[in-house]
């Protein structure tokens, strides 16, 4: 244990060693900030590879700014092989009673525990440390799968807990990045990448399919399989790339039963209602629910999906048809998504609203039309909002280069000035 003791100064910041924050991501940073020096434990969730690793080392590093004693920070990555034999809550508690009899630390810790779902039992040592009234602990704490730190979190913190999903890079933080302006030809290369950082720094399309292909590899079979026991995992992989080839398409589970029995590959509805939770608590797709607008009531039969990132889509998929309409309504959930935003499917009669999306006592509808291409184009896609009798904001966007303004009290939104 002494030796793991040594081994944290590689990659805690107690000797005034600079830190790789990378590119800062203030929107997440102002919402987590607004928390810091509460007793709240701040969880950060989220698909692997978004960048969770480095918004802790922002908060950190802002912290650092602020004053507070490098030494006074405590910071644990359990995916790093070197702290493999931290596998259990107890042997966490060792390690940071060692850590403060080592540092002679006096005052209150800041404990920052990176993929913390790889510790068993991890929630009875941050239950500990947030109560302890003899000594003073502020926590961080992340994890890539939403039913640990989602679903059972509120068992396992009973409360004492506030969460943030940490989401791929939006298109604005895209263009920072790249110090691009807001335009079409931006956005379009933005869809042809996605927004998965380390993407970035890749420079030729076999390399990228190289990486995207290692994460989902990694998310599969680390997050899923080992976890859940997983037999077939041929078909775990076929499911993701079935609900690839078809974001955005109105689907049931019996449907997608169907077509995998048709194809000679036998399964029930059983497994694959598991496999998809599963592929959802991975944060890699997200299910969208139908909303009767007229009975105002959510619709049980089928849903839509949508992929976390559209690199998986765009480096993964085995579809010839891209259906560029679908891909674009993928890139308006995970927008408004990232603000918080509920979604559902809306149907009004015969007639479908891509995206009613609700925060609080603010709702809004959302037609999405890759081109408004022609007269019966338009009329579509306007005449299906004009079926809805109430004054909440109606929007249409598009990646037209001309915009319609506002028809009938209906905006048309070109989709990168949504930023």
């Amino acid at each position: 244990m002494i030796e793991i003791v040594k081994k944290l100064y590689k990659y805690n910041f107690w000797e005034g060693r600079a830190i790789d924050c990378g590119f800062i991501r203030s929107s997440y940073l102002n919402k987590i900030q607004k928390y810091i020096g509460n007793d709240l434990i701040k969880v950060l969730v989220g698909q692997r590879r978004t960048g969770k690793s480095y918004i802790l080392r922002q908060i950190i590093q802002e912290l650092i700014n602020q004053g507070i004693n490098a030494k006074n920070i405590f910071y644990l990555n359990k995916e790093l092989v070197d702290f493999d034999d931290i596998k259990t809550y107890r042997d966490l508690s060792k390690l940071v009673e060692l850590y403060k009899k080592e540092l002679k630390v006096r005052g209150k810790i800041f404990i920052f525990l990176d993929e913390v779902q790889e510790i068993d039992g991890w929630e009875k040592v941050v239950n500990s440390f947030s109560q302890d009234y003899k000594n003073k602990y502020e926590l961080f704490i992340t994890g890539s799968n939403s039913k640990l730190l989602s679903g059972e979190l509120a068992s396992y913190l009973s409360g004492r807990y506030i969460s943030f999903e940490i989401m791929p890079f939006s298109f604005g933080e895209y263009c920072h990045y790249f110090s691009l302006s807001l335009s079409k030809e931006s956005y379009l290369s933005y869809i042809k990448i996605g927004g998965l950082p380390e993407l970035y720094k890749l420079h030729d399309e076999e390399t990228r399919t190289n990486y995207v292909t290692s994460l989902q590899n990694t998310i599969l079979f680390k997050d899923i399989v080992q976890r859940y026991n997983i037999k077939d995992t041929y078909l775990l992989e076929t499911v993701f790339k079935f609900l690839i080839d078809n974001i955005g398409k109105l689907f049931s589970i019996n449907t997608v039963v169907g077509y995998f029995n048709s194809h000679k590959i036998k399964t029930n509805f059983e497994t694959i209602s598991n496999y998809i939770e599963y592929l959802s608590q991975t944060f890699l797709i997200h299910g969208v629910e139908r909303f009767d607008i007229k009975g105002k009531n959510i619709l049980s039969r089928g849903k839509k999906y949508y992929v976390n990132d559209l690199s998986f889509k765009n480096y993964l998929s085995s579809s010839f048809d891209y259906g560029a309409g679908n891909i674009l309504e993928n890139c308006i959930y995970l927008y408004y998504r990232s603000l918080g935003y509920t979604l559902y499917v809306g149907t009004i009669g015969s007639k479908e609203i891509d995206f009613i999306i609700e925060k609080g006592k603010e709702k809004k509808y959302i037609q999405v039309a890759y081109a408004l291409s022609d007269e019966k184009v338009i009329k579509r896609e306007f005449g299906n909002l004009e079926e809805i009798n109430d004054n909440y904001e109606k929007i249409v966007v598009s990646l037209d280069d001309f915009s319609l303004g506002n028809k009938e009290g209906i905006s048309h939104i070109r989709v990168w000035e949504l930023f």
